[in-house]
């Protein structure tokens, strides 16, 4: 194994991390989004059903499929947000693991250049 090979990997690896930074981070958007989707059907089922909108039939259907859809999308964006939390978690041990073999050399031990 030559020394560029764990260099080759180590970027690899980091460009996995941030790609998979970006998609964590496209899941705290949409669990973002989620919460204010519960959020916003709970409180149109509440008026709805104080009667301050309207008996609107179609209202009542359109908040509870509000609260459903952002449940689900809750669900799902947590769980896909764990995994890939835990796929960056692997990476950076894999990483650390890989610099950790390099064989790096201290600057001191080169000779001094004068200007």
């Amino acid at each position: 194994m030559t020394e560029d090979d764990p260099i080759d990997e180590i970027s690899e690896i980091e460009a996995r991390i941030e790609t998979l930074a970006e998609i964590a981070e496209r899941c705290r958007k949409f669990i973002l989004a989620s919460k204010i989707a519960i959020g916003g059907g709970a409180a149109l089922l509440l008026i709805t059903i104080l009667g301050l909108l309207g008996a609107g039939q179609v209202a009542v259907l359109g908040s509870i499929a509000l609260v459903l859809g952002g449940i689900v999308s809750l669900g799902s964006n947590i769980s896909t947000l764990r995994q890939t939390e835990a796929a960056i978690s692997a990476a950076e041990m894999r990483r650390l693991a890989l610099i950790g073999r390099i064989d790096l050399r201290l600057v001191a031990d080169t000779p001094m250049k004068l200007m």
